[in-house]
């Protein structure tokens, strides 16, 4: 069978298969009909003739009109679920599961990281529909090219059967308009590698830094973007830090956690999820360990939001219980009544 003349560029990222076409048709509607009918429609016949069971999302026809409606597709095989969706010059196939690893209150469809997570078998499946969803379009499109690189390193598969981690730093800098390739032409400002101890970062310079579980770790320090650097800690362990972030010299203590908010953070919440379960007597225990001093303690309240600040002053909790509770001196700015916070006592908060 002859191909059809059409150009277009297809790539995988987690777990989806993109297409992008250029329109080639002075009237947009009528050439994304045809790319429709040619390659969207095609797209979802080939995923039935692989076992995927579609459909026009219900939701969608009720909520909008059945011409948009139609430009999308639900699918399923199985555990793994799919979503093809046409907007403009691009198809996008998105598959994800709901049975493991989901970290997302909405389902897995709204993970990072979803191929990541899937389960092995999952994984398999999800890997063939699409290669041969990829090698189908490439048969019948004559102009239609695949391309595994993404021109951007931060899109790359990094670790064991990837790229190293100064191979991901390396295409990086190939990509960046900074650089354009070459970081030795390149002049770092000192407002961009003031580093936590008040020095000046090199380029290449090796240097502390905290993880985010706090624990202090060394490495080289590549410069990125701004006063953001690179941080390569391993063959395939690369951060993205801010310079104020990192320490240039050791700042002793190193087997102590910096993990002040983080554990501040983990024992309100365990200190909330105990008084839901009415157990008073861990709910003491941990309060005493927050609170050792027996002092007046505050919420606050947000005018504009009307919620609670959420614990370390991060988000906001609609129920005060989930509230983040502040000693008078953690309260600062807002210890004085505004146009769109009030301190409210714990106890007039219950």
């Amino acid at each position: 069978m002859a191909q059809i003349n059409r150009t277009g560029a297809l790539h995988f990222h987690d777990a989806s298969l993109h297409i992008w076409e250029e329109p080639e048709c002075s009237v947009f509607g009528e050439w994304e009909r045809q790319f429709k009918k040619d390659v969207f429609l095609r797209m979802a016949q080939q995923l039935r003739r692989l076992g995927w069971r579609t459909e026009v999302p219900p939701e969608m026809v009720e909520t909008y009109s059945r011409s948009f409606a139609e430009q999308h597709r639900y699918c399923r095989k199985g555990d793994l679920q799919g979503f093809l969706d046409l907007s403009g010059r691009h198809i996008e196939f998105m598959m994800w599961q709901d049975v493991a690893n989901v970290s997302n209150p909405n389902g897995g469809r709204y993970d990072f990281d979803k191929e990541q997570r899937m389960p092995y078998l999952l994984r398999l499946e999800m890997q063939r529909t699409r290669n041969r969803l990829r090698d189908y379009l490439c048969n019948v499109f004559a102009g239609y090219e695949f391309s595994s690189n993404k021109g951007d390193g931060r899109s790359e598969k990094r670790g064991p059967g990837g790229l190293t981690a100064m191979q991901f730093v390396q295409a990086c800098w190939e990509s960046s308009w900074h650089f354009k390739g070459d970081t030795s032409t390149y002049e770092i400002s000192d407002y961009n590698r003031n580093s936590a101890d008040g020095q000046l970062i090199e380029h290449g310079q090796r240097i502390y830094f905290t993880d985010r579980k706090g624990r202090m770790c060394t490495g080289t320090a590549y410069y990125n973007i701004n006063n953001m650097w690179w941080v390569v800690s391993g063959k395939y362990s690369a951060s993205n830090k801010a310079s104020f972030e990192l320490y240039a010299n050791n700042p002793g203590s190193l087997r102590v956690k910096r993990n002040k908010r983080h554990r501040r953070k983990r024992l309100e919440g365990e200190l909330s999820t105990a008084i839901k379960a009415m157990d008073f007597k861990r709910a003491q225990v941990l309060k005493e360990i927050l609170f050792p001093t027996d002092e007046p303690l505050f919420l606050i309240w947000h005018k504009g939001h009307s919620a609670w600040f959420a614990p370390d002053f991060n988000g906001y909790r609609n129920n005060a219980n989930d509230a983040g509770k502040y000693t008078r001196s953690e309260l600062g700015r807002y210890i004085e009544e505004s146009d769109l916070t009030k301190a409210v006592p714990l106890e007039a908060a219950a």
